[in-house]
């Protein structure tokens, strides 16, 4: 079944509905064609008015959808609800004019929330600052190994209007949601949520870091059975508290260290639960091995110890854990190992777009040759390169704001030898790795984790990534 047909258990109460879809793209498109299917009396309104806004805008048409293209801020008459995509800005003149019309505002999350059936699947949900989609990924590997009918849903990419409505049915979801989606999202109670972790990202949008966690903490309100939060970020513990749950929800943490009651943790290389088993206080069961995990970094342990608290949340068995961490495979550019040239790793960490991501990556290695640098969106070095200086045999900086990152570097790394690349054009990959396999040794990582984002060289982290592997190959060619 397509996005635009619903079946007749869907609620009736957007037939004749005035509404308006805020966005074309990803999530505007099947909102749209889901409310002109259930009846209501669709308006789209886009801020721009390129080529592919135009083509949407005719498939849409030719349903009976208005569109309004280059005007995204008007609020259309008799709007009796807006669904939003979810990264249009709060402080949007459309969402001002809602609110003092006195007009709800959902996201596409909400509105997939309240398009669910009687029996519905219950959702297991994850957010934080980052590993939200390997911790999805590997939540709905571990449901697959306990034989049940799952998918990886939402801001990972397949849409949850689609798998609410679609013919396919599931048992439980395993669903990845962004601090955008869980602002848009108010009525949204999951089975159970887990905060992976929270530093500061997208504050342009939110406005604070205070804002930014709200949003993210909104996903234990309302939840039946664990709300999960990493032991080592006392901000998501914090935010468990603070929670408004069901009677009986438990709070349920994750640590790298050993566990305590209501904990999952790591002892002796073996991932441990002492939160679903018989008298937690001396009993213990253990899930799997560290080196079931793909690949061992300690980030990516604290990922699936995330997964795992979710899926014994919802009754897995410890081997389904063990089966699913063990037939997992993480998506390119996330500490993708590319090859071994002379005796050097080369790693590709493309997706480490921010600080956070970089400092968990540049954690996992000993000796290191740091390839770094992007568009800095705001953020600032200096406490990445503190924590990470010892581990540093050298640096080679690109982008836009390198600049950034070497001045930390001569704050806080003196002595790291550091190769700043003044080019952006397609051969400055190729001059990276080169530069970094001058200042690597046999035992070194060369490790490209730019904790910047891409746009300024690169279409995407993953062009970007491609790039450095491509490079990698090369030197290995000659």
């Amino acid at each position: 079944m397509g996005s635009g047909q619903v079946t007749s258990s869907v609620p009736s109460e957007f037939r004749g509905k005035h509404v308006t879809v805020a966005g074309l793209g990803v999530s505007g498109v099947p909102a749209a064609k889901v409310l002109h299917g259930l009846g209501a009396h669709v308006t789209v309104v886009n801020d721009g008015d390129d080529d592919r806004a135009r083509a949407q805008a005719a498939e849409l048409r030719a349903l009976g959808v208005t569109v309004r293209l280059g005007d995204g801020d008007t609020l259309p008459e008799g709007t009796e609800l807006i669904v939003t995509a979810p990264g249009w800005q709060p402080g949007k003149p459309l969402f001002q004019a809602a609110e003092k019309a006195g007009v709800p505002v959902w996201g596409d999350v909400e509105l997939a929330w309240r398009l669910r059936g009687p029996d519905a699947a219950p959702w297991l949900c994850v957010t934080g600052t980052n590993g939200k989609t390997t911790t999805v990924q590997m939540l709905a590997s571990i449901l697959k190994a306990a034989g049940l009918r799952t998918a990886a849903v939402g801001n990972i990419g397949v849409s949850l209007l689609d798998a609410v409505l679609g013919e396919e049915t599931y048992d439980v979801l395993a669903v990845e949601l962004s601090s955008y989606q869980l602002h848009w999202a108010p009525s949204l109670r999951a089975h159970s949520a887990a905060v992976l972790n929270l530093a500061p990202d997208h504050l342009d949008w939110h406005g604070s870091m205070e804002a930014y966690a709200a949003d993210k903490g909104r996903v234990y309100e309302g939840n039946r059975v664990a709300c999960v939060y990493n032991v080592a970020d006392k901000a998501t513990e914090d935010l468990v508290r603070e929670a408004d749950v069901e009677e009986g929800c438990r709070a349920i943490g994750f640590t790298l260290g050993a566990p305590g009651p209501s904990q999952l943790g790591v002892v002796d290389g073996i991932l441990v639960d002492r939160a679903f088993v018989e008298d937690r206080q001396r009993n213990a069961q253990e899930l799997a091995e560290v080196s079931d995990i793909t690949p061992p970094a300690p980030h990516n342990i604290a990922n699936a110890l995330a997964a795992a608290a979710l899926a014994r949340a919802y009754g897995v068995p410890a081997e389904a854990v063990r089966d699913g961490l063990r037939s997992f495979t993480p998506d390119a550019h996330r500490i993708a190992h590319v090859a071994d040239v002379d005796g050097v790793a080369y790693i590709d960490d493309s997706k480490a777009t921010n600080t956070h991501a970089a400092e968990a990556s540049l954690a996992a290695y000993e000796s290191i040759v740091w390839i770094a640098g992007g568009l800095a969106k705001g953020a600032t070095f200096d406490e990445l390169v503190a924590k990470s200086a010892p581990r540093l045999r050298g640096a080679v900086l690109i982008g836009a704001d390198r600049a950034l990152i070497r001045d930390a570097l001569v704050r806080h790394a003196p002595e790291v030898p550091v190769v700043d690349l003044d080019r952006t054009d397609t051969g400055a990959m190729l001059q990276a790795v080169q530069e970094a396999r001058r200042l690597a040794r046999p035992g070194d990582t060369v490790l490209l984790a730019p904790a910047c984002a891409s746009m300024d060289m690169f279409t995407n982290y993953n062009k970007r990534g491609d790039a450095f592997a491509e490079a990698v190959r090369e030197l290995g060619a000659r």
